[in-house]
């Protein structure tokens, strides 16, 4: 069983193009849908295994077209780019929200890598809206 917190609220600002979820642990998290997009659980931008990765690019302006729950685990989100195949586990929300500072530097340099840089929305060293209650030392979260 896992012990990853379930949510609480799931809010879609799509003016804003920004996730708000909450969870029965009292974290909150503003999650970009760019973000969202570019860490997609799917198969499309995972690939099937280490090194097959897909870099996602022009996903700046990406929006959510629904966002569908998935059993009692997970919702499915439609983004207006036309990819709706990622679920997204409780678990893998919380990742999200938790790690997004470093999951941002690391798409970034990605970007850079590959030459795209300046193509996210988001800028190096850019602050992005979160909060979490404070650590118990219990871990476990992935």
């Amino acid at each position: 069983m896992s012990n990853t917190p379930l949510p609480t609220g799931l809010t879609v600002h799509n003016k804003s193009r920004m996730l708000d979820v909450s969870f029965d642990d009292g974290a909150s998290f503003t999650i970009p849908f760019e973000l969202l997009r570019v860490y997609s659980p799917s198969a499309e931008v995972r690939g099937h295994g280490a090194g097959q990765e897909v870099l996602q690019v022009g996903k700046r302006e990406v929006g959510i077209a629904a966002l569908d729950p998935v059993g009692n685990y997970a919702v499915q989100p439609t983004f207006t780019d036309g990819h709706n195949t990622g679920l997204y586990s409780w678990d893998y929300l919380y990742k999200l929200g938790r790690d997004q500072q470093q999951l941002w530097a690391d798409y970034l340099a990605r970007l850079q890598a590959a030459g795209f840089e300046g193509d996210s929305g988001r800028e190096p060293g850019a602050k992005l809206a979160t909060s979490a209650p404070p650590s118990h030392g219990c871990g476990g979260r992935h």
